[in-house]
């Protein structure tokens, strides 16, 4: 979906803020960059929408170069979402949420119902909020509004930098929870830029690692965890390497295979390598899961089977982290 190939950044004062990046975000996929700060990541997510020009190398989105896009064309198909929210304070929020897609020459009728749609999916009245000004809404339900603003022409992929790191504890634990429904239901490939590794591992599918500009370590928020590339990977992560919510539970032990051709019907889809937080999440909301490894379905978990699973692994010391 989205290519690096040994793109750098150069400045004329001679500083490198990006050094040869080389990676690949896939389709649908929660990607996050994170890392001290003045280590590129913001940098990097800019180069994306062309915000900021590359010095050398190439990005491709979609196998195509996208210095080949025009510019219009591509930050159309770009959802865009800084922690400054920036509302049009003379809008109302309906009005703020549709701005892309009047740009789009989309029909009043459409918009309309796209903004109602997003409102309510977020938990905005949309009956309550849409004529409202943006001044009548807290900072969480402002940046609420900034999120599915940038979903509402609904673009191919969504760039956030640290877009909830100016709001309180208690807004900002809300919106993450936003975030995961909105992974799971809307299933866009999104960059997510953050310095909260707390953050990073409640939200993403992989996580990349960023210092001084170079790629450190890039895996699954389990693999990072639990297999750390070196001591800045290890204490960057901190305590949340003892944290039994990212135990390294084997599904694979448990997985029921799939009837030959069957189809479900909007079935909840969690990956082989998710935390045991990611699977108890899941599994609170759903009686069963479909697991898949790189995009396939290999088979089905429930309830049952990961209790049984939690009840051997903790006689076994399979959740220990030491």
């Amino acid at each position: 979906m989205i290519k690096f190939e040994n793109v750098s950044k150069r400045y004329q004062d001679g500083t490198i803020a990006v050094d040869s990046l080389n990676l690949e975000i896939k389709k649908g996929e929660f990607f996050v960059l994170i890392g001290p700060s003045g280590c590129g990541k913001t940098t990097t997510l800019k180069m994306i929408n062309r915000l900021i020009p590359l010095s050398d190398g190439t990005i491709f989105f979609d196998e195509q170069k996208i210095s080949e896009y025009d510019i219009h064309e591509l930050r159309w198909n770009i959802g865009y979402v800084l922690q400054q929210i920036a509302l049009f304070p003379h809008m109302t929020i309906e009005e703020n949420i549709t701005v892309v897609p009047e740009m789009k020459k989309w029909s009043k009728e459409k918009m309309k119902e796209r903004a109602y749609e997003l409102m309510d999916m977020v938990g905005l009245d949309s009956k309550m909020y849409a004529k409202r000004k943006p001044k009548e809404l807290s900072g969480g339900e402002q940046q609420r509004v900034g999120v599915i603003r940038a979903l509402a022409a609904d673009p191919e992929i969504i760039l956030m930098d640290e877009p909830f790191s100016a709001l309180d504890p208690i807004s900002r634990e809300s919106l993450q929870d936003d975030m995961l429904d909105l992974k799971k239901n809307l299933k866009k490939t999104t960059v997510f830029v953050t310095h909260d590794m707390q953050e990073a591992l409640k939200l993403a599918d992989r996580i990349c690692i960023m210092e001084k500009g170079k790629i450190v370590q890039i895996g699954t928020p389990r693999e990072l965890v639990m297999n750390p590339a070196n001591d800045f990977v290890k204490k960057f992560i901190g305590d949340q390497a003892h944290s039994p919510w990212m135990a390294d539970v084997d599904l694979e032990r448990i997985i029921q295979p799939l009837g030959q051709g069957e189809m479900l019907e909007n079935p909840a889809v969690i990956s082989v390598s998710s935390s045991l937080k990611q699977v108890l999440d899941n599994l609170s909301q759903h009686e069963q899961l479909i697991v898949e490894r790189d995009g396939e379905w290999i088979g089905r978990i429930n309830r049952k089977s990961i209790i049984q699973l939690l009840s051997e692994e903790w006689n076994e010391g399979g959740l220990s982290n030491d």
